[in-house]
């Protein structure tokens, strides 16, 4: 397999995790994404470059293609103007797909991506290739969080349907699954002081699980927010004393924001941000009400959201704090890429299909 738009490798991590994928190649510009991916998967197969600037002849012939082009220049179907430099990710994309001449290929992207003039013309430029394409719901997967992506899935050995839920609501995991036991005042607000080199650099690294376990070193004022936040609630529970000006004066707008996610739900979406709760439903779910209440009230660490992402334990991570919590948010989930690398077992294989397995279960 090829991954491409690799970021820190939660796509190479669900595929291997499924069995029978071996990644041949994975391109990340960010240098500490790329790294993360080196940790975890070998820096031989690492390329740390603009995808453009890897020549066609570098590109191996392989089973399958991932991978999710940015998506900051899609925009919803008008113009359709295929000169747009906005456009020359997903096309370096199909660059790679018709060297490597894949079996599959998947696209992973957000929600919008299905009605952007870029899918469009996608469509008409995969020949020999049937398209499968649709939303998906992490939380249908395996995954604790209620994350919707767009998935295409390009195939020249048959039409290949999206995989249908493994989780259906009702066997979704919760926050409760992967939070519980994690200590609820974490140890240190920093990570490790130490460095590791890849691709001929040194950089903080490698960081292992229980390194992200980090607080951080919130005002008064914000405990004092955060204490009146229920779960499920958010900046809507607050007194007026305690709003800033700019939400007293907004009454209407995003509800999650200040938010404090359910023990026994998926969280929402992990983004980039995840350590703000101003940024959206990040506080920790545990709060009983009453003045002698026990309440956790900080954001989650590092740790939280990589479970939260469906990471394993195991996983090891390069670069500063910040640069880490944006390549969690940033990921696909394995469990969902997981379960997409069994679904598309059989038909790469021929194989009868079997029901695919959860890391999380019992």
């Amino acid at each position: 397999m090829i991954d491409l738009f690799a970021g820190c490798g939660g796509m190479t991590s669900g595929f291997t995790s499924a069995g029978g994928y071996r990644p041949v190649m994975a391109v990340e510009w960010d240098l500490h994404a790329a790294a993360t991916y080196a940790a975890n998967f070998g820096e031989d197969h690492t390329f740390w470059s603009d995808i453009a600037a890897i020549p066609d002849s570098r590109v191996p012939e392989v089973d399958v293609v991932v991978g999710g082009p940015p998506c900051q220049g899609f925009s919803n179907l008008g113009s359709r103007d295929v000169d747009d430099p906005r456009n020359s990710l997903w096309r370096e994309y199909l660059r790679f797909v018709r060297k490597a001449r894949p079996k599959v290929f998947v696209i992973e992207n957000v929600d919008r991506f299905l009605t952007s003039t870029e899918f469009a013309l996608l469509r008409a430029e995969t020949e020999g290739y049937e398209l499968s394409a649709g939303l998906l719901l992490a939380a249908d997967f395996g995954v604790p969080q209620r994350r919707r992506r767009a998935i295409v899935i390009g195939s020249r050995v048959g039409p290949v349907p999206l995989p249908t839920p493994t989780h259906p609501r009702g066997r979704w995991h919760t926050v409760r699954d992967v939070l519980t036991g994690l200590p609820e005042v974490p140890a240190t607000t920093a990570l490790p002081k130490s460095v590791v080199e890849f691709f001929g650099t040194r950089l903080p690294g490698r960081h292992k699980s229980q390194d992200l376990h980090i607080g951080r070193n919130p005002t008064p004022l914000s405990v004092e927010r955060y204490r009146h936040v229920p779960p499920g609630g958010g900046r809507f529970d607050l007194p007026d004393a305690l709003l800033p000006r700019c939400w007293r004066e907004k009454k209407t707008g995003t509800t999650d924001v200040m938010g404090r996610m359910r023990w026994d739900e998926p969280s929402l979406t992990i983004r980039t941000e995840f350590y703000k709760p101003e940024k959206g439903q990040y506080l920790h779910p545990q709060w009983e009400p009453g003045v002698d209440g026990h309440r956790v009230d900080r954001p989650i660490t590092h740790l939280e959201a990589a479970r939260l992402q469906s990471f394993p334990d195991d996983f090891e991570w390069c670069g500063t704090k910040i640069e880490v919590a944006r390549q969690i948010g940033n990921a696909v989930p394995p469990s969902l890429a997981r379960a997409i690398a069994q679904h598309l077992k059989p038909y790469l294989t021929g194989a009868e299909p079997s029901a695919p397995t959860c890391p999380l279960c019992p």
